[in-house]
């Protein structure tokens, strides 16, 4: 069973929250904190293996709650859950560790995706046994996807593709290039050169947008 704890300032937010998590088969609720202060001490007394962590709270940003969880040396995960559209938070919030960026507002299926492949990344790393360096890079693969990913075309960063790949996780609907590039804070070719990647390795999805005039609007979404 993995602990989790619910960190939203809004109590009806946090209340539908735990309800979607308490429907995930794996998963409960042992606690819910409304500021960083009682996210920290909830963290002491409950000792939650996966915090749902919002990052608009009263009293100090979200990010600054994981700062406490690593000094503290709290051997949790961290699943940011938030209204932040800004590519530097979302840059911030892949550098402290989370393990996935879900922009408000989800539907619960949305949150279920993600919860279910943390859930099989951690039985993964688990259990996993380190023979070789695939052995390692299997583990040190963050996304989710416990057999690994295709290789990057040459030109391609792992960091920038792990960014973009979140962004298109945290959307509820698809995205252009243009949209992605300004989320990651990259350029337009670049982010169409990743998004490419994902279509035609098949874990992110391709629909025309047909305007008025012109050539279609290619829109991305990632594939569950």
């Amino acid at each position: 069973m993995i602990d989790v704890l619910v960190v939203d300032d809004d109590f009806m937010v946090a209340r539908i929250h735990r309800g979607f998590v308490e429907r995930i088969d794996g998963f409960r609720v042992v606690g819910t904190a409304s500021t960083g202060e009682q996210a920290v001490a909830a963290l002491d007394e409950l000792r939650p293996h996966l915090v749902l962590l919002d990052l608009y709270l009263p009293d100090m940003f979200g990010l600054d709650v994981v700062t406490r969880i690593r000094a503290a040396r709290h051997d949790c995960d961290v699943l940011v859950i938030s209204a932040a559209r800004e590519a530097e938070v979302v840059r911030r919030a892949v550098r402290y560790g989370a393990v996935n960026y879900l922009l408000k507002p989800f539907g619960f299926d949305e949150l279920r995706t993600r919860l279910e492949q943390y859930a099989a990344h951690r039985t993964a790393l688990r259990t996993a046994a380190v023979a070789d360096q695939a052995d390692v890079d299997r583990m040190l693969f963050r996304n989710g996807s416990v057999g690994g990913a295709p290789a990057l075309p040459r030109g391609l960063s792992p960091e920038t593709a792990e960014l973009v790949e979140r962004i298109l996780r945290g959307q509820t609907g698809a995205l252009s290039a243009s949209e992605c590039a300004d989320l990651a804070g990259i350029s337009r070719v670049s982010a169409r050169r990743y998004l490419e990647h994902f279509s035609s390795s098949g874990r992110a999805k391709v629909t025309l947008k047909y305007g008025v005039a012109g050539r279609p609007e290619r829109r991305y979404a990632w594939v569950a």
